[in-house]
């Protein structure tokens, strides 16, 4: 059956975490190629991409603009024009604020602000030429909000915001849409990794939230599929919170 995304390109960056896994799996799900970016996890990419046709696994480390520029030009060989951009790598670093260094500071916003901008300087063009295109980052609730030792990760996320803003309104005139999906708690496996106690957190978090369940990937990818539709064509410039209704709290 014809999805909404046939005959159209997608390039998704963190491919290999939670969120990019789903997002991935649903855009191709709808019809898309697949362009799967990520960061020295070639295993789970393999997996992922031989279960995706049409489908094409890249590595780069996204900070560096000539990374970037190699890995475009790679995917758009392989699958052809990238239409749709999810820019959705980045990283989650604690670190208290006095022992934020300007190295520990660069390095957050390298990963989590500069990384988006340089995909997007280097999809951009050809979308403009092409007359359509999405452009949607992965921003977070928190960047309206102020946690404990995050000051690096929270200030990267507000300004990707304000990135994608100044996109919609830059691109705009050339039929390219930017829009930004702000997750809230999803549950994902890496979590285990930095909980103590995930039972306890979970209580936390639901006590914060309108709908009384965890976020799952597949509800971040659900909005970011929309939004690469023809359906959200008049929508461009917003940040999506898909929260559960967390930033009601």
């Amino acid at each position: 059956m014809p999805g909404p995304l046939n005959g159209r390109t997608a390039l998704v960056t963190g491919a290999t975490g939670g969120l990019g896994t789903a997002i991935a799996r649903r855009l191709a799900a709808d019809g898309a190629a697949i362009a799967l970016a990520h960061f020295d996890d070639d295993r789970t990419a393999g997996e992922l991409s031989a279960s995706l046709p049409p489908c094409f696994s890249l590595s780069a480390d996204l900070r560096d603009a000539e990374a970037v520029r190699s890995l475009c030009r790679r995917a758009q060989e392989a699958l052809g024009p990238v239409d749709i951009l999810v820019s959705n790598a980045g990283a989650y670093p604690r670190q208290s604020w006095p022992e934020t260094t300007p190295t520990h500071w660069e390095d957050t916003l390298a990963t989590n602000l500069t990384s988006h901008y340089l995909l997007a300087h280097e999809l951009t063009a050809g979308m403009t030429a092409a007359g359509w295109g999405r452009v949607i980052t992965i921003g977070s609730v928190l960047a309206t909000a102020g946690r404990h030792e995050l000051a690096g990760y929270i200030s990267a996320k507000a300004g990707l915001e304000g990135l994608t803003r100044a996109l919609a309104r830059e691109l705009g005139p050339d039929g390219v849409t930017a829009n930004c999906v702000a997750p809230g708690s999803i549950r994902v496996p890496a979590e285990d990794a930095v909980v103590d106690d995930p039972e306890a957190m979970t209580a936390r978090q639901l006590a914060r939230q309108c709908v009384q369940r965890r976020g799952r990937p597949e509800d971040i990818a659900a909005a970011v599929a929309f939004l690469a539709t023809e359906d959200a064509g008049f929508i461009t410039g917003q940040t999506l919170r898909v929260d559960g209704g967390w930033i009601l709290g």
